[in-house]
Formats: C-alpha cells, structure tokens, sequence
C-alpha cells in the first residue's frame, strides 16, 4: 500500500475565499511545512500554505494557557464563528490590545490598506461617538490594557487632540496613535506637542521601508524622506515609537536584518512590529496565493538576516500562539542584548533543548508569562523585566532599568479568508471597535463587519441550514 505524501496533523474550520461558508479544513504537515486543505462544495478543493516551519508551529501549542475573560460579552452565539462577532461567549481571549478608529479618512490612498480609506473617504467620528467608543470598550475590559487610536490616518481628525485628551481621562494603562507619520513629518510643533502625552503614550509608526521603491509600491508615493523627519520629531522629543513594518513577499521581506539594525540606533525606538499583509480592504497587485508571508517565513527570516537573535528567543506569545511571536532585548548604547542571553537555559528548556517550558516554581512562571504578555503596559513591563531578572540565579538586575531600555520585536499575522483558522481566531486578542460598540477580533471585522457592503457577505440562515444538513 503507498502512504500518503503527508502527514494528517489536525482538524479545524475555514472559509471558502470565493463564498466565505466555513468549510472543513485539514492541517497536514508535508515536506517541513504547514498546509490547510479544504474543500468547498462550490467552489473545489483549496491547498493554503500556512507555515514553513512544521516544528515550530507545533511548538506553539506548548504556549498556550488559559484565556482571559473579558467583563462582560456584546453578542450571542447563534451562528458560530465568525458570524456573531463581537464579542460572543464562545470567544475564548479578552482583547489585550484595542483599535479605536476615530477617522474613515487618510492623507494618502496606498494601494494596500485594510480599511481602504482615503482622502474623500467616509467621515471623521464625532467626539461623542468616540467617546462611546471608548466606553464601551471600558465596560468589556474596566481597565483596558492597551488602546490604539487609529483610523484612517488619525492625526487629520479636526479634533485630534481632543480624542487623546479624552483618552487620558480614561481608565486606560497605555495609550497608542497608528499613524503614517506624516503629520508628525511636516508639523515639528504637532510633534512636540505629542511629548505631552507620555508616560503611557505611544506612537505606532508606518515604516515599511529603507528604500523608496518599495514604500512607493506599497503606499503610492516616495515617502522615505517623510518617515525619516517624523523619526528625527520622535527621537527630539523622546516619543515612545514602535516601527510597524507591513511584509510583502519579495518586495522588503530583505530588508528585515537592515531594519532591526536601524531601529536599535533610534534612540526613540522600543521596538519593532513585522505585519505581513492581510488579504482585506484595499490589495492592488497583490496576490494572496504567491505574495503573502506566514508568520514563520518572516520569523526565518528575522534568523537570517540578523545575529541579533537565535531561534529560541523568538517564541510564540501565550494569549495568541498561532499569530503572534515575540522577542525581548534590552537596549543601551546602540547595542541590543537578548533577555534569554541572562536567563539560566536551564530553567527554559527541555531536556531536549528545543522547547521553552515554563520554570517549575509558580511564582517564576507567572513572571514568565508577564513578561511576554502582549498586554502590558511600558510601564508594567519594565517592572516585570526587572523583577525576572532578579528572580532567576546568578543575575544582577541593572538598576537603571527602564522602558528606554526594551527594545522589542513582533511578528503579528492577521487571519483572512485564506488562511483563516476558527480554531486559532477563537483566541485573537487584537480586536477592533465598531462604531455601535460591539468588539469585534481585527481578523474578522476586516473580513465582515467593517461596512455595510463586507456586512453583507455572511452567509444567510439559508445557507447555514443547508451547511447542518
């Protein structure tokens, strides 16, 4: 008898890309990679890659660890996921990072955007309506972790900030601004005014490239010399800034060694975030089939193209496993250090040596998964920093330690019709606040609930009868 080219790993649910009806999806593992296979009654059998690296998607299930619930849910389930969001019972992860999208519109139209906004584009939120917005994210979380005020390009709102005044009168522990920077660029008075806001404040950089071909490919203009000025804004005035690097494949997916090494000289910098693109909104010339990263492509690459890192320092974070990855460095004099460089390997390792476990002492293990929880705050995380350090043998925690130090790198994959995973969506924590107050996962809301016309597109109770059938 002649075996299968492939290994049936496990069983979850997807989405036809053409009809969006979850469809049942097999995860198999064939040649070191990753791949779901489904099969739509319409539209034929679908092969997704989803990760190039079979081992290390398997390690992610050891990361995973008890949900947290929020205070309380906005929907019922009736449907299943992800026709119910948000939040719906059977969601099993508060949101440990929030959008807050006060503006439709943009000052540039770039070919890839999730929200498609533009210059003429829809209308800026009233401050009520923010206001709202807010509260009923409070509601869910009481002290909500952390808040991004995005749009659009937020920094246009008439009322800017107004909105960020009335997000510090919140109880928010720490407060960020998603912006492409061009405000920030152009305005040296707008960004020393920003300054204001900090401790618990940070800017959350568009910064895609080193090179002007590829920023130009991605946002439709040159606007290499415009991050650079907003960079300099944020260095003068020691603003907190993480550089969000959107991945295309083939495009600057080259770059990510030049970038890591210019972002640990930014003295404003605490880090970097790597998105590949998600397959929603607006996606000129790109196809999902041969331009899209994976998570463990970008981790990959993040080894090659930097001594920065070793594999065992970039791992899954806990509250989202399968799409989120993390690294910690501390930062000082141009240099980054990585925190697993003053643990004991012992502690963090198996007897095999290629698995994090958590160390046996429950106290240490807490700190463990503070440390690397995507929901702290700088100010908490510097504290846990410290705190671990001094926790394990032989380390003299520095004493000077603070958020200038961390330096901190992301890799955050957001789920579309493609590659989407019920199991693994379940678990999302990046979620976003539609305008009526539900709160709704990134992943999904981009797919369905972000307009009337994306509303449109869950399939009917019809069909949903026909799928039980």
């Amino acid at each position: 008898m002649t075996d299968r080219p492939y290994v049936f790993y496990e069983l979850t649910n997807s989405l036809c890309p053409q009809c969006l009806h979850k469809v049942e999806a097999k995860i198999i593992v064939q040649d070191g990679q990753v791949y779901q296979i489904k099969n739509c009654l319409t539209h034929g059998v679908q092969k997704v890659l989803i990760s190039t690296d079979a081992d290390y998607y398997k390690k992610a299930r050891a990361f995973l660890k008890p949900g947290q619930l929020p205070l309380r849910f906005n929907t019922a389930t009736e449907r299943g996921c992800p026709y119910d969001c948000g939040l719906c019972p059977d969601h099993e992860q508060h949101s440990c990072l929030t959008l807050i999208e006060i503006t439709d519109r943009c000052n540039l139209e770039c070919p890839v955007c999730y929200a498609d906004s533009a210059p003429t584009r829809g209308s800026h939120r009233s401050l009520e309506q923010i206001e709202f917005m807010m509260d009923e994210l409070v509601k869910n979380e009481g002290e909500p972790d952390v808040v991004q005020i995005s749009g659009g390009e937020p920094t246009i709102h008439p009322q800017f900030f107004e909105v960020l005044d009335l997000a510090k009168s919140k109880p928010i522990r720490h407060l960020m601004v998603n912006t492409n920077g061009v405000r920030i660029a152009r305005d040296r008075e707008f960004a020393q005014r920003l300054a204001d806001y900090g401790p618990g404040f940070e800017i959350y950089l568009q910064f895609d490239s080193l090179k002007p071909g590829p920023i130009e490919t991605l946002r439709g203009e040159n606007l290499l010399e415009v991050r650079m000025q907003a960079l300099a804004h944020l260095n003068e005035f020691n603003i907190s800034t993480t550089l969000v690097v959107v991945l295309r494949q083939g495009l600057n997916d080259q770059e990510i060694g030049e970038i890591l090494e210019f972002a640990i000289q930014q003295p404003c910098v605490r880090g970097v975030t790597f998105q590949p693109i998600q397959h929603a909104g607006r996606t000129e010339n790109f196809d999902p089939a041969t331009d899209r990263l994976t998570l463990a492509e970008v981790r990959q690459q993040i080894l090659k193209q930097s001594s920065l890192f070793t594999p065992d320092d970039i791992i899954p974070v806990p509250c989202h496993p399968d799409c989120i990855a993390m690294a910690y460095a501390l930062k000082a004099d141009g240099q980054a250090y990585p925190l697993s460089r003053y643990m004991d390997p012992a502690l963090l390792l198996d007897a095999a040596g290629n698995t994090i476990r958590y160390e046996e002492d429950p106290s240490v293990r807490g700190k463990v998964f503070g440390l690397f929880a995507l929901n702290h705050s700088p100010q908490s995380t510097s504290h846990a920093v410290h705190d671990l350090l001094c926790c394990l043998p032989k380390i003299e925690a520095p004493e000077a330690l603070g958020y200038q130090n961390i330096f901190r790198v992301i890799i955050m994959e957001f789920l579309d019709a493609w590659n989407f995973d019920v199991r693994s969506v379940k678990r999302s924590c990046i979620h976003i606040v539609h305008p009526d107050g539900r709160v709704i996962p990134f992943d999904t809301y981009n797919l369905f609930y972000r307009n009337e016309q994306l509303a449109s597109r869950i399939p009917t109770t019809s069909a949903f009868a026909m799928e039980k059938v």
